[in-house]
């Protein structure tokens, strides 16, 4: 930022002797301004050697700029001067060559500490002017800083701290122009030196002593991540009987059976009363869908029933041996993937269900016709993307194909090549084939002939208690991504449902909604429908919140710690990996911006370097990015969104930009640019 400067007049740079006389011409003015007065020789000439003293820089506290000694205030930052302050708590404004009484120039004190100086300062109210100032470097102890100057001319000292209204200050900004500045001697050079230092040390030590009681301005250091301390309420205690609560996603190819085997599963588990599923079994058969019936347990809306596909992402609870699970039915039709990435993203682990049928699992890999990309190969990648790492690949449907053991081997060879390119280990990845109609390898090992002959593996159920719980960090502030708002089932407010991700939050706890910028206090929150009073990383609740207007809180908002909070930015720096695409990316390029549980039209404004393997940038810049490139490139949003750096959090750190119904990149935010205006 260029320093900012108020002169008086103009000087041609070429001036020549004629200043001398123009300089001379204000002997004749003494110290009180009155020109009948005669100022003796030694004065004058213990003034020219004073001019030639090179002027006092002064060091900002907050900003570290160098300001020179008659300012009042940083030039930068507008932070005032710590030995001013230090006057103004003592009753006097003190400075160099700068007192209360502006119109009366100081009287210098008698003290045997302090040692006078003459300083030569220009008037540029009305013309070049010589006054004569005392500046008084005094010896300072640990608590107590130097002032420079005196107070006089009324005699009156101000009682208040208080400078917005009870003290005059002159916020001209009076400097030497360099064009008067002489050429100084060794011995000015000497002392000006030794003054600096004294006056560094000085005002080092009133950096802690610089306050303003009435304004109440806060200069606190702003609090680093690496600061945050969590309380002790925060850590887990093992309690008997609690569960672990494991959020698990359902993905797949449409039509393969995800809400079926859902809902399945959880008639098994006795989730689902049997009232509720005569009610669905005699409703799907009197609309010709007889088979539709485990699948309503999921699709409860009226036009998913009647569309015969899952729209958004269904949440149901159960239980097995060592979890309690947070089922979330994805939709599998490529229209509603974006609804899919939102839900998913609260996703621990996942379960990949694939169509054994001759057709159906070949349009899940290479879409209609092979013209572009199944949801089967989409959702492994965005699932992988999300940060899931543990899989389990059901292969339903073997009822149709006769539990042929030569389909299952085939599709596993098939889809293990896919998993692999997507950076999945097979040791994470469990294959387990299955019938959900029938009933066969979901919670007990299988009871047709046809498939136990050459499977002996693990059911379904066994085979998600084998998953393992990713670490869950309540260390760092609470951030909790609003994925949907729903009705408190205890309170009957709107309350703001989602994953925890970091840190923990109880009852009576402040929370700030973002991007609102509203802090709420915690009223109630549900775990698994159930009323609780401490929630942490890792559980999926609905939190109530008072004294926060209920139209703030939005799907794709945050609660997060009042102390810590999330950035709001619409201007981002990405790293992203390409993938198949038929249509280059270039600078212009329009696109979908998902992040966590919202999306917003975006543009890339800047590609920055293609990536090499080992993640070293290009010395160059593409001009567009095509399939299977890593890329550093820059997005300017519509609308700002809640976001943070992949380093500082993992969960707002995750992106994927789609266009024309396909997921076209997926990548990490590596820094917040703040806000484009453009």
């Amino acid at each position: 930022m260029p320093r900012k400067v108020v002169s008086g007049p103009d000087y041609d740079d070429d001036y020549n002797d004629d200043y001398d006389e123009y300089q001379d011409g204000y002997d004749d003015y003494d110290e009180t301004g009155h020109g009948d007065i005669q100022q003796p020789v030694e004065e004058k000439e213990s003034v020219k050697k004073s001019s030639s003293v090179a002027p006092v820089l002064w060091r900002c506290s907050m900003c570290m700029f160098d300001n020179h000694e008659k300012m009042v205030h940083c030039e930068m930052c507008g932070v005032f001067r710590e030995s001013f302050m230090k006057s103004a708590k003592d009753g006097s404004i003190k400075g160099n060559g700068i007192s209360s009484d502006f119109g009366t120039p100081p009287v210098p004190k008698s003290d045997s500490t302090k040692m006078p100086a003459k300083t030569h300062t220009t008037d540029f109210g009305g013309g070049p002017g010589r006054k004569y100032a005392s500046t008084f470097h005094e010896k300072v102890s640990s608590t107590q800083s130097a002032s420079v100057g005196s107070s006089s001319g009324t005699g009156n000292k101000m009682k208040h701290t208080t400078l917005a209204e009870d003290v005059p200050i002159d916020r001209t900004v009076q400097l030497i122009p360099d064009h008067f500045q002489l050429k100084e001697d060794q011995n000015s050079r000497a002392s000006s030196s030794a003054q600096n230092e004294d006056v560094a040390q000085t005002l080092s030590s009133d950096i802690c002593k610089l306050g303003i009681e009435k304004n109440d301005v806060d200069i606190t250091k702003p609090c680093l991540p690496e600061e945050y301390k969590p309380d002790k309420w925060m850590f887990s205690v093992e309690e008997s009987g609690v569960l672990s609560q494991l959020n698990l996603a359902t993905v797949g190819h449409v039509d393969s059976g995800k809400s079926t085997l859902s809902g399945r599963l959880l008639h098994l588990l006795g989730r689902i009363s049997k009232k509720d599923m005569h009610k669905n079994e005699k409703e799907a058969k009197e609309k010709g869908k007889g088979s539709f019936a485990y699948a309503w347990a999921m699709d409860e809306s009226t036009e998913e029933r009647e569309r015969g596909v899952t729209m958004t992402v269904a949440v149901a609870y159960l239980e097995t041996k060592k979890y309690c699970v947070v089922l979330l039915d994805s939709p599998g039709h490529k229209d509603f993937v974006p609804n899919m990435i939102s839900g998913t993203t609260q996703a621990d682990a996942a379960i990949l269900v694939v169509d054994a049928c001759t057709g159906s699992f070949e349009a899940g890999m290479d879409g209609e016709g092979g013209k572009s990309i199944g949801q089967t190969k989409e959702h492994a990648q965005l699932v992988r993307s999300f940060g899931v790492e543990q899989l389990i690949i059901t292969i339903n449907k073997m009822d149709v194909v006769g539990y042929s053991k030569d389909r299952f081997e085939f599709i596993k060879v098939q889809l293990r090549n896919f998993l692999r390119s997507c950076n999945f280990k097979d040791s994470s990845v469990t294959w387990i084939p299955l019938s959900a109609v029938e009933n066969q390898n979901l919670i007990k090992i299988p009871s047709d002939a046809r498939l136990t002959s050459w499977y002996q593996g693990l059911c379904l159920l066994d085979a998600i208690d084998s998953f393992q719980l990713p670490s869950r960090d309540v260390s760092k502030p609470l951030v909790l991504p609003i994925c949907d708002v729903i009705k408190s089932q205890s309170t009957g407010q709107l309350a703001a449902f989602g994953k925890l991700e970091t840190g923990a939050i109880r009852n009576g706890s402040k929370a700030l909604v973002s991007p609102c910028g509203q802090v709420a206090t915690v009223k109630s929150i549900e775990r698994d429908s159930n009323p609780c009073d401490i929630a942490r990383a890792g559980d999926n609740v609905a939190v109530s919140l008072q004294g926060v207007d209920g139209s703030k809180l939005i799907p794709g908002g945050v609660l997060c710690n009042p102390g810590f909070p999330v950035p709001v930015s619409n201007f981002l720096e990405l790293r992203v990996l390409v993938l198949d695409i038929t249509i280059p990316i270039l600078v212009g390029y329009q696109v979908e911006f998902h992040i966590h549980h919202v999306k917003e039209a975006a543009r890339v404004t800047k590609i920055v370097a293609l990536l090499d393997k080992s993640g070293k940038p290009s010395k160059t810049a593409p001009r567009f990015l095509k399939s299977k490139q890593n890329a550093i490139i820059q997005v300017t949003l519509d609308g700002a969104v809640c976001v943070q750096e992949f380093s500082k959090c993992r969960a707002l750190g995750r992106e994927f930009l789609r266009s024309s119904g396909s997921t076209i990149a997926v990548g990490v935010v590596m820094r917040v640019l703040g806000q484009d205006q453009n």
